[in-house]
């Protein structure tokens, strides 16, 4: 190859601004030239001469065997195992408690009635005598007398008041009351004799008014009335009866 060199050692005249391009396009082609030449040499292979031949030697690399492909294995079914019962234990046996002959139930002997000795006359000795013995003296436990059960009383039919035959008018309302849109409730608690009158009436609830409670004692207390009975005897009783004072 030729070499091209360029004498920089003397200054001259200063180049124009159109010489300038040239130049260094010039410098960069000689750069490469020469970067060219160098790799050229660097990437020839090493020669060796023998016997005034050149051998040129090279190593061959046997690429790596390839390993052998099985076939994958397929897992063997597992087989079932057979289950096992469950061992049940004998259960202990029971120790039955000795069953006790039943002792047999004597009826107990009806006590007797008392028997009661007809009081002898006066004068006269007893009919029998005592025999006087050395033995201290028995008390004598008399017997028990039998129970006397009384017959439960028989239920209470409360008096009526409201039966249509009986012709009980009701209370009057207060004209004042009415006037003053006074209304209430009142609650009579009423104590009927054996004959069927309203002996006494009482307020258990006020309506808040005296003259409303004042009207229904009133009508009330000259109503007539069916007598409470016990069975089928009359009896007096108490009775409530409510009264409604409404506009």
């Amino acid at each position: 190859m030729e070499a091209h060199y360029f004498d920089l050692g003397a200054p001259g005249p200063v180049p124009s601004a159109r010489r300038w391009p040239h130049a260094l396009g010039l410098w960069l082609a000689v750069g490469a030239a020469h970067a060219g030449v160098l790799t050229a040499i660097l990437n020839m292979p090493a020669r060796v001469t023998h016997s005034g031949r050149e051998i040129i030697q090279a190593e061959l690399i046997q690429p790596p065997a390839p390993l052998p492909v099985r076939p994958a294995l397929r897992p063997e079914p597992s087989k079932p195992v057979p289950k096992r019962p469950p061992q049940t234990r004998p259960e202990p046996p029971r120790e039955t408690p000795a069953i006790e002959p039943a002792s047999e139930i004597r009826p107990a002997a009806p006590t007797p009635a008392p028997i009661l000795a007809a009081p002898a006359p006066a004068g006269e000795p007893p009919a029998f005598t005592v025999p006087v013995s050395s033995q201290p003296d028995v008390a004598l436990v008399p017997a028990p007398s039998a129970q006397i059960t009384e017959a439960e009383p028989l239920p209470l039919v409360l008096p009526v008041y409201s039966a249509a035959y009986l012709e009980n008018p009701p209370p009057v309302y207060p004209p004042m009351s009415r006037q003053r849109r006074e209304s209430g409730r009142v609650l009579l608690r009423v104590y009927v004799s054996a004959a069927g009158r309203g002996e006494r009436v009482e307020v258990k609830a006020s309506s808040g008014f005296e003259r409303l409670d004042q009207a229904a004692r009133e009508a009330v207390a000259a109503w007539r009335f069916v007598p409470a009975r016990r069975g089928a005897d009359p009896v007096a009783a108490w009775v409530q009866i409510p009264i409604v004072f409404v506009l």
